[in-house]
């Protein structure tokens, strides 16, 4: 039987938001202290990852307790919800950038964001929203979603049921799409940047951590630096950071990069999710997972407010997106000063603390009046 949610799985999920809002803000400069700059990964693999896990969690107790007709009308539900909040965030979006560009003289916002279709075609740009084909800038990470967790409908029993299999099967599409050109269409003949084809294995590999963190298995005594697969991970995660670190300084990266590795390497496809992505997140995630195996440390004052962010996660990310354009027009108003960028992204977190705090709030004040009213 699954239990309850995972303190830690909140956090993270609210830190992923943290660094995918100071990613979203050009030339911010906590943006250079994110996942992306320590590895191939960043925070949407984060995103996925624990989107799976939770995902599997929430709606595998269902389907245990209420059978599968439930749980899939669940999360077929929740799917809709998903896809009507993605219809109300571009809308919104669109109206603060296009107000964003009108403040801004020295760059085109709209362009930037990748909103010119709506410009130039906005009868055809209608559509292709409501078909997801429409997604600019920003706005990518919640389409994904919306069509992971319709897939979820169908995976879930067999996920439960057999987890290698599905598993195993997930992995052969996600090494086959690449070569194969499976992916979702985007308008203007484009293909989605993040490829659900592809990104629905590491959506399926959280679902499976997730059932994997239920079992009970017996405690591992051996040291830390005596583990072979921790210090394969801890030794890959290393050596990645080193590699990006040194994309800061080209000349000195070509100098030292073999050529045979440099081919292996690159190019790193996030549409795809390059397997050398795919392998740091996993690494990484390994190497975090033993360093930090219980939750005691998720109950200090800094931990709990990032992971009631998380708790929240889409209506969080939904504010992240909208702050984003506005933090970017408050730095090009004051000439992208060093202090007012820190200071708009300190802000930025700061307001979605407090929607999380807010609607932590909201929810401990009407369980009791849904008690009262049953």
């Amino acid at each position: 039987m699954l239990n309850g949610r995972d303190p830690r799985i909140d956090f993270f999920r609210g830190l992923a938001l943290i660094f995918i809002f100071w990613d979203h803000v050009p030339h911010n400069p906590l943006g250079q202290i994110t996942l992306r700059n320590i590895g191939f990964s960043d925070a949407a693999e984060v995103f996925v990852f624990l989107a799976g896990y939770a995902a599997v969690l929430a709606y595998g107790k269902v389907l245990q307790r209420d059978g599968y007709l439930i749980a899939c009308v669940k999360i077929l539900r929740r799917t809709w919800v998903l896809y009507v909040v993605h219809i109300f965030l571009l809308a919104m979006l669109m109206g603060i950038v296009f107000f964003a560009n009108s403040q801004v003289e020295t760059r085109d916002l709209v362009e930037e964001m990748g909103l010119t279709h709506f410009i130039t075609n906005p009868q055809q740009a209608l559509t292709d929203e409501l078909l997801l084909r429409f997604k600019p800038n920003l706005m990518d990470p919640l389409p994904l979603y919306i069509v992971l967790l319709a897939g979820l409908a169908l995976v879930l029993p067999l996920l439960l049921r057999n987890t290698l299999a599905v598993v195993g099967v997930s992995m052969a599409v996600y090494l086959a799409a690449p070569g194969m050109g499976w992916n979702l269409a985007n308008f203007s003949d484009g293909v989605w940047y993040f490829n659900p084809v592809t990104w629905q294995f590491l959506f399926v590999l959280g679902g499976a951590a997730a059932l994997y963190g239920q079992q009970a298995r017996p405690a591992q005594t051996r040291p830390l630096r005596r583990q072979p697969l921790f210090l394969a991970a801890a030794a890959y995660s290393l050596a990645a950071g080193i590699i990006t670190l040194s994309w800061r300084w080209p000349e000195i990266h070509d100098t030292w990069m073999p050529a045979s590795l440099n081919n292996l390497l690159y190019p790193i496809s996030k549409t795809d999710l390059s397997p050398v992505r795919l392998l740091h997140f996993l690494a990484l995630a390994y190497v975090t997972a033993k360093l930090l195996p219980g939750s005691g440390w998720t109950q200090n004052w800094l931990a709990q407010q990032t992971g009631r962010m998380g708790r929240y996660s889409l209506e969080v990310f939904c504010l992240g997106v909208l702050l984003a354009p506005l933090a970017d027009m408050i730095n090009a108003m004051a000439g992208d000063a060093f202090a007012m960028q820190v200071f708009t992204a300190l802000v930025g977190v700061a307001i979605m603390a407090l929607l999380g705090a807010w609607l932590d709030f909201n929810k401990r004040l009407t369980q009791p009046m849904r008690a009262v009213a049953t």
